[in-house]
């Protein structure tokens, strides 16, 4: 006789009631995991736009300078009555712009310039300048033997800015006046310029240029202060090293804006070799005393001492 077994008894059940308790309880945790990362990631990506340009590059810190002034000073050669007129007027010129100045010491670089004319120092200048001030966009290298004269203009409103850099391009003119068989592009665009240099009658100077930061200006900086050039004993030193850079290598001339000399280095009337109207006019942004540090018959503090008074009694 069989008899009917009782049900079994699902001795599993509690433990599969626990498991599927636990695959609940993965399961929001594994969602909650995934709401953290993606919370995570967007605030990464949020701060990752905040810090970087659109290029990929980082983007300027708050209060960053758009334009540095570089100037090179001889604290062991120069009055410090004259070394503090120089600073208090392009700092005056800063302030007004929100631009910021570099004053170089000409004593840091004379190591480095294997016992060439110390002039060649503003070439390692603007690049300290450029790797201190990494995330600025323009430097304004002017020699020290200058005066910014009116101070009211900026140099964007002045120069930089791209119809009034169009306007001011000299193209298709010879590089090294006065009969260089090297032209300037005809076609050069603003956009397109990264180094805008002046002329006097015979050379490209040295003394005052706008360089925009980048690739193209640290190639430029390597070349001009290789030591083939610095150890060739040009007459001019770096101002026919320059002549020559620029009239032989395309790649640089392609990225070249020339502008009238009264732009941005009108020589005083004391300086030697102004180009077709380059002397000084009241108005001009700068005045230059060029060769004034070269010239035993000249002195540079007292040929900047009266347009110091001048500068002096329009900004009192």
């Amino acid at each position: 006789m069989q008899f009917a077994l009782p049900p079994r008894k699902n001795l599993n059940a509690p433990l599969y009631g626990h498991s599927s308790r636990l695959s609940l309880q993965r399961r929001k945790q594994l969602k909650a995991v995934a709401i953290l990362g993606f919370t995570l990631l967007v605030i990464y990506f949020l701060l990752s736009q905040l810090f970087h340009s659109s290029t990929g590059t980082p983007a300027a810190p708050a209060g960053t300078s758009s334009l540095v002034i570089v100037s090179v000073l001889d604290r062991v050669r120069w009055s410090s009555d004259y070394i503090q007129k120089i600073t208090k007027n392009r700092e005056d010129y800063a302030m007004r712009h929100g631009y910021t100045n570099f004053f170089a010491n000409l004593s840091d670089y004379e190591s480095t310039l294997d016992n060439a004319p110390r002039s060649w120092a503003v070439v390692p200048a603007v690049r300290h300048a450029m790797a201190a001030h990494p995330h600025s966009k323009q430097f304004f290298y002017l020699d020290a033997h200058a005066l910014i004269m009116n101070p009211s203009k900026s140099l964007e409103s002045h120069l930089l800015e791209k119809d009034r850099l169009d306007s001011l391009m000299l193209k298709d003119v010879p590089v090294v006046p006065p009969d260089s068989i090297i032209k300037t592009f005809s076609h050069l665009k603003p956009k397109d310029v990264d180094l805008i240099l002046t002329t006097d009658n015979e050379d490209l100077s040295s003394g005052s240029f706008i360089i925009r930061q980048g690739e193209f200006a640290h190639t430029f900086l390597d070349i001009w202060f290789d030591p083939l050039y610095r150890s060739y004993n040009f007459a001019k030193a770096e101002a026919h090293a320059l002549d020559h850079i620029v009239q032989w290598h395309p790649t640089i001339l392609a990225r070249l804006a020339l502008v009238p000399q009264r732009t941005i280095n009108a020589y005083s009337k004391d300086s030697a070799g102004a180009g077709i109207n380059g002397n000084y006019k009241d108005g001009d942004l700068v005045i230059r005393f060029f060769g004034c540090d070269t010239d035993t018959k000249r002195s540079c503090e007292k040929e900047m001492d009266p347009y110091w008074r001048l500068w002096t009694k329009r900004n009192e």
